[in-house]
């Protein structure tokens, strides 16, 4: 039987790093072992990780990132491998979402949250997965949402971009079979984060008001971060063997009174 090479040390990158999912992965990746990069704009949110981090024993280096822009990723990756050396896991975590109707709002914002959302995500894979390929062993995860496969309204760059990243992804699965580099999706449902945390109250009632509407807020708890932290490492931390392709995390309604 062929054995796979399985080395011991697996720096990971997170990027969205700074708050939310992103900065709940980066301590839970450090906690099982991982060197870990974190990359996002919020450079001194990203220090305050990494001293929390190295506080509890974890190796880690935090550099600025924006997914946006072609030389940002490409720099960031230069000096991840300068600082870690080879990147065994990528978590494609950033992302932006802000209100508004389909058809009034700012074309500009529509395209800016679509680049970030999925081309910054083909930016991130192109930068490391091609070094993943040559080893022949990496995982890359991409963290989508649920409103990939149920649409929320008042929010349909964020849709269109997610749809798109799942897109991306599965083509992405197909391209990489026989590699030995694993491309996978976490899809979280409604999460406490800072997502949406800038949107004006009225708005922010007005959407959740829809979501209502449309069935698509049956029961008003929320995941913590640590869950899908919990499920990407679950992902990278599977036997080589294992592809765990999708997972989605959504959060468990109150148990009622009999």
């Amino acid at each position: 039987m062929a054995r796979f090479a399985h080395p011991d040390r697996r720096p990971a990158v997170v990027t969205g790093a700074s708050s939310g999912i992103g900065a709940a992965t980066a301590l839970t990746l450090a906690a099982a072992g991982h060197p870990v990069a974190l990359g996002a704009r919020r450079t001194d949110r990203l220090d305050e990780l990494a001293t929390r981090i190295r506080s509890q024993g974890g190796e880690v280096v935090a550099h600025a990132l924006d997914l946006t822009d072609d030389e940002s990723v490409e720099g960031f990756a230069d000096q991840v491998a300068a600082d870690l050396g080879d990147v065994e896991i990528v978590v494609s975590n950033a992302g932006l979402v802000q209100p508004g109707t389909t058809y009034e709002v700012d074309t500009a914002q529509f395209a800016h949250e679509l680049d970030l959302n999925v081309v910054g995500a083909q930016r991130l894979a192109r930068a490391f997965v091609p070094a993943m390929v040559e080893r022949q062993r990496g995982d890359i995860v991409f963290v989508s949402s649920d409103v990939a496969v149920r649409a929320r309204p008042f929010m349909s760059s964020y849709a269109a971009g997610k749809w798109g990243l799942e897109g991306l992804a599965h083509a992405m699965q197909m391209e990489l079979e026989g590699t030995g580099v694993r491309a996978s999706i976490v899809r979280p449902g409604p999460t406490q984060s800072e997502m949406g945390s800038a949107w004006a109250d009225d708005d922010a009632a007005f959407v959740i008001t829809q979501w209502v509407r449309f069935g698509l807020a049956r029961h008003p708890r929320l995941l913590k971060a640590s869950a899908l932290a919990d499920a990407i490492t679950t992902i990278v931390t599977a036997p080589r063997g294992v592809h765990l392709n999708l997972i989605e995390v959504t959060p468990e309604a109150s148990v009622e009174p009999r």
